[in-house]
């Protein structure tokens, strides 16, 4: 050879099957991780809700009740909630519904409902819970 230095062929296409290969396993990984974070906002907010609910029914008990839905301007206002502070990139205020709650105990048991809605683009699909055992998906 006379001293010419660079890669071979062969050599550059090893190199993009390696790169290939690492991509295909990588790519459905960080999907994952991408609806999970979309995820993290509505428990997040899902999360305030409860706090405000258990909050309204120390005051009141009869101010909320199940099936309430956060869409509604009235349960926002009992909730003490203004028009714009339950929406988020991917969540909006309709997307939260409270399934239950259990007045007699001071709200001891809150169950938030979120189902994204299709209005939304990018919105994960699916429902998940909010209640005494964490974040859960329907």
């Amino acid at each position: 050879m006379s001293g010419k230095k660079g890669f071979t062929l062969v050599e550059l296409m090893v190199v993009i099957l390696i790169v290939a290969i690492l991509a295909s396993v990588a790519i459905p990984i960080m999907r994952g991780r991408i609806d999970s974070a979309k995820w993290s906002e509505a428990a997040a907010t899902a999360g305030t809700i409860r706090v405000a609910v258990k909050a309204a029914l120390t005051e009141d008990p009869a101010v909320v009740s199940n099936g309430d839905n956060l869409g509604t301007a009235s349960v926002r206002a009992a909730l003490k909630f203004g028009e714009k502070d339950l929406e988020g990139t991917y969540f909006g205020s309709a997307d939260y519904t409270i399934t239950s709650t259990d007045s007699a105990n001071d709200g001891a048991n809150i169950v938030i409902t979120v189902t994204p809605s299709s209005a939304i683009e990018g919105a994960p699909q699916g429902t998940y819970i909010l209640n005494n055992n964490g974040w859960n998906q329907s």
